[in-house]
């Protein structure tokens, strides 16, 4: 047996699994009370100078460091990247219960990689004012006393905070705080004069109660607070970034929050507007919420068998399951949606829609890409009448599928947009409100198919009575005629709920119990849930069999989910064939899947392996623009080689000399069960 492949990334995968076992049995004994727990405290602090650097390691990580070709790999290095992040949060919420009160020394042990950045953001600090050198200095002293010497100082906030996270303490400007403990990453503990505790950015505070200097203070306090304004922002964002204290990790979506602190201080941002919620699942739990996950078979309680894939034994086609809830719904537009301002490039306007209960994402998260026109800036349209196929990503035809018992069970909907800062090209990703379309009325029956204008909230979908613009106050006593312009001016969002064809009824019927998609590619992926049957309870030795598949159809087809440009050359190239095929042998399920299979070989499982293709990123431009050149240039090659040769699913192009092709690698026929089953 070969030996295992050990490239950076494989390297990096082992570490994070062990960094995730110390903290398994770290927080075991916590929780148990077994041992000290200053030694368990001192482990925590090892703990998270070992995951940061493990984080530094996977960041500077490329495709082209490994020694061998790597599948999916901004994939698997994305889902890694997630997994680290959540043991960071993990290890900083164990450090909160066992850090002891007084000064934080530990927060001043920073690596050799973490003193070169200090280092250098020093030397671009040189024109700081001459106070926050004093702070500093006194932050140097500090950190060498023992925590017997350091005693809580009164300090006086210069600016309002508002605390948006955990662990934040919200202050007023002119309060005297009482500063319990001063970290290295320059957030404080403090507790203020009602006794409530929380960190505080040390910018925001200055040394003595106010009481003794503030006739002194007088004749500077308006040519400082301008100044110290426009610093407040940006040094919250650098002191966010760098954090290496207890506290940094537990808030969470860091980098989002930043962006938006500071966005919002340019006042780019409207009220109401935070960063992507379900946008944050993607990004932090890798697979768990894409549609490639949820189209895997699911296994039983026992774990012996499937609970969502059978087989009919008298037609050998995939047994029909039927669930709890099973809508098909077309988004149509989007109204008064505030737009962001200046300072900032929108590179995508879009819907991420799942199953949601109120609590929890109950399915997969599926976006739709919203059609924008300048001169309606804050009207939002889908499904636009184009000839031809329209791309998946534009398509505001839908469908849910989901088995969740839930009464409270319904359609999330989350207004986004991507977004680049145009001063430093940072990226990120903002809710611009949300709606929520519950499916089922008071008494439990399903809501009647008709167009629903459902009203857009601001914040979070656990924010209530938030409002998307500062101008609008909702349930505000006016006038019937002021009430209806109140209303044209609420944003909201319209649907349409409608039922499907017989055919499409059967198609879905043979999908998994959960599964969020587009309407038009049903077909596509109830052919592939044949072909999954027929792989796993046909031709597998016995059912207790959990060896590896060569099926490369089965390997690669999921990926098509998280990549729609594919996903539509593959439609397309079924069509096609589709077109040139008599009654019978549509209505042949064996010829059918075979056909299919070569459809899928010598078009979309070719692309998959174009080295000319650059990896998928979502709502970058120059990437979209070269991936559809070459998704084109291969389908029109493909549709030439079934002219010349009479024959679908040719496959002359595999041995073309102009043609190049990835290296191969094992896992792009190999179906593993064990990896990808749920």
């Amino acid at each position: 047996m070969p030996p295992k492949r050990k490239g950076p990334l494989q390297l990096a995968q082992r570490e994070v699994d062990e960094i995730k076992k110390q903290v398994d049995s770290l927080t075991k004994a916590v929780h148990s009370h077994g041992g000290s727990t200053e030694e368990a405290f001192r482990r925590c602090q090892e703990l998270q100078l070992s995951a940061e650097k493990t984080q530094r390691t996977l960041k500077n990580l490329t495709k082209a460091d490994e020694p061998a070709p790597v599948g999916n790999y901004d994939q698997r290095k994305q889902e890694e990247e997630g997994r680290l992040q959540n043991l960071l949060e993990r290890i900083n919420v164990l450090s909160l219960e066992l850090s002891p009160p007084g000064p934080s020394t530990a927060a001043g042990v920073v690596s050799k990689e973490e003193s070169e950045d200090d280092d250098e953001d020093s030397d671009d600090d040189e024109d700081s004012d001459d106070e926050d050198d004093v702070d500093d200095d006194e932050d140097e002293t500090e950190a060498g006393k023992p925590a017997a010497l350091s005693e809580p100082r009164l300090y006086t906030v210069l600016s309002e905070f508002k605390g948006e996270q955990e662990g934040d303490l919200s202050v007023q400007k002119g309060e005297v705080l009482s500063v319990i403990r001063r970290t290295a990453d320059g957030w404080w503990l403090a507790q203020d004069t009602k006794g409530n505790r929380g960190v505080v950015p040390k910018t925001y505070l200055k040394m003595g109660s106010g009481v003794e200097d503030e006739d002194d203070e007088d004749d500077e306090e308006e040519s400082e607070d301008e100044e110290e304004s426009e610093e407040l922002t940006d040094d919250r964002e650098k002191q966010r970034g760098t954090s290496l204290s207890n506290w940094g990790p537990v808030r969470k979506a860091l980098t989002e929050i930043d962006a938006t602190d500071v966005l919002s201080a340019m006042g780019a941002i409207p009220s109401g507007f935070r960063p992507s919620t379900l946008n944050k699942l993607l990004v932090e739990e890798g697979a768990t919420y894409r549609a490639s996950h949820y189209i895997q078979p699911k296994l039983s309680e026992s774990k012996l068998s499937f609970s969502d894939l059978f087989l009919d034994p008298d037609t050998g086609r995939v047994r029909a399951r039927q669930v709890r809830t099973c809508v098909c719904f077309s988004l149509w537009s989007c109204r008064m949606i505030p737009t962001p301002g200046v300072g900032v490039q929108v590179l995508s306007r879009h819907i991420r829609l799942c199953a949601f209960d109120g609590i929890e994402v109950l399915s997969n998260i599926h976006t739709v890409r919203a059609t924008y026109n300048p001169k309606s800036p804050k009207t939002w349209t889908f499904s636009p009448r184009v000839t031809g196929i329209l791309p998946t990503l534009l398509d505001g035809e839908c469908f849910l599928r989901c088995n969740s018992a839930s009464p409270d069970l319904g359609i999330l909907f989350e207004l986004g947009v991507t977004f680049i800062r145009n001063s430093t090209g940072e990226r990120g990703d903002l809710s611009c409100g949300w709606a929520f379309l519950k499916l089922t009325d008071d008494s439990g029956n399903p809501i009647p198919y008709r167009t629903y204008e459902l009203p857009v909230n601001g914040g979070t979908p656990y924010e209530k009575d938030v409002a998307v613009e500062a101008t609008v106050t909702r349930g505000s006593p006016a006038g019937v005629f002021q009430q209806m312009l109140q209303a044209r001016r609420q944003p909201k969002l319209i649907i349409k709920l409608k039922s499907a064809n017989n055919r499409t009824r059967t198609q879905l019927s043979l999908l998994p119990d959960t599964l969020l998609h587009s309407l038009n590619c049903v077909h596509l992926l109830a052919l592939h849930r044949q072909l999954l049957a027929d792989a796993l309870l046909l031709d597998r030795p016995t059912m207790q069999n959990a060896d590896p598949i060569c099926r490369p159809i089965l390997a690669t087809f999921p990926r098509l989910l998280d990549e729609p440009d594919l996903l539509d050359a593959l439609r397309s190239a079924w069509l096609g064939a589709e077109t040139s095929m008599s009654r019978a042998q549509k209505r042949d399920l064996s010829y059918v899947k075979q056909e299919f299979s070569k459809i899928y070989m010598s078009s979309t499982y070719f692309l998959l392996h174009t080295p000319s293709l650059p990896c998928y990123r979502w709502a970058d431009p120059p990437s979209e623009e070269q991936r559809a050149r070459v998704v084109f240039s291969i389908m029109d090659a493909l549709k030439e080689s079934q002219q010349t040769t009479g024959q679908s699913g040719g496959q002359e192009l595999f041995v073309e000399p102009i043609n190049q092709h990835l290296a191969f690698d094992v896992t792009e026929l190999t179906f593993d069960l064990l990896q990808v089953v749920r």
